[in-house]
């Protein structure tokens, strides 16, 4: 009886540890939406009526390492495409997510996916273009980063692809949820800066992107968010109570951090230039 009341105690408390991990990746993920939209709101209010009306030249209001250039029709068409692909990408990774969406228009969610994965392996073979062929990097660092991350993308993406043709749908959402992740990296760069900004008074960040912080966080845009989502995945799996409070707990803090740090952005990075 003495057991079978322990085993009893163990299945309930796993439960409740289950509801509080699930609760928080959710918090998170929504914290994301909050971000991203505020990001994609802003691209569609300053890059997308300059773009479309021919004023590139309006581009190079707002602080960029290689805006528009004169003459340099190529480069502009490619960071035509990075910035207005970007907010497209990052609404379509939404719906991915969406329970009602999977459950009742499975070949929209289909269609959808492979949209995704489409729209966010040509924005990392364009955003390569960006910094070796067009030279958008100040610091080794930063364009080694750019380059990792694009990497990331399309190794997760060719991994989630692969496993869904395979129908190993387990191994499939893993992977695209590693690709979402992966595909915000550039968005997380922001939320970064902004929320160690907010904290710390900036710290480390040099005005060329050549100080400690700005060094670390061209790879801890791609390597944290991906860490974070292993624990959670691990937690998912884990036999004990513990691992899955302590990674709620983490996601929770991850939501309050990105939603300081989307404030921050909105208020510094976006909202003044619309």
């Amino acid at each position: 009886m003495t057991v079978g009341l322990i085993e009893g105690l163990h299945s309930h408390s796993l439960k409740t540890a289950s509801r509080w991990l699930s609760r928080s990746m959710a918090a998170c993920f929504g914290a994301m939406v909050i971000g991203q939209l505020a990001f994609a709101l802003f691209i569609a209010l300053f890059y997308y009526p300059s773009t479309l009306t021919g004023n590139l030249a309006a581009w190079n209001t707002k602080p960029l390492i290689t805006g528009h250039v004169p003459g340099d029709g190529m480069g502009n068409a490619a960071f035509a495409f990075h910035v207005l692909g970007a907010g497209l990408m990052t609404v379509s990774g939404w719906f991915q997510f969406l329970p009602a969406i999977r459950r009742r228009w499975p070949a929209l969610h289909r269609w959808n996916g492979r949209f995704f994965l489409l729209s966010s392996s040509l924005i990392a073979i364009n955003g390569l273009l960006l910094v070796w062929v067009r030279g958008s990097w100040l610091t080794l660092a930063g364009g080694l980063g750019v380059s990792f991350n694009g990497l990331i993308i399309l190794i997760c993406g060719a991994r989630a692809f692969l496993h869904a043709r395979a129908r190993d749908f387990a191994a499939h959402r893993r992977w695209a949820i590693r690709l979402f992740v992966a595909a915000s990296g550039v968005w997380f760069i922001r939320i970064f800066y902004m929320a160690w900004g907010i904290t710390t008074g900036g710290i480390g960040i040099e005005p060329r992107l050549s100080g400690p912080f700005d060094q670390i966080v061209a790879f801890a845009n791609t390597l944290l968010p991906l860490a974070v989502l292993e624990l959670y995945f691990r937690a998912e799996r884990a036999r004990s109570a513990l691992p899955r409070y302590s990674v709620a707990f983490l996601l929770a803090l991850s939501a309050v951090v990105i939603l300081g740090g989307s404030a921050g952005a909105w208020l510094v990075m976006w909202s003044p230039y619309i």
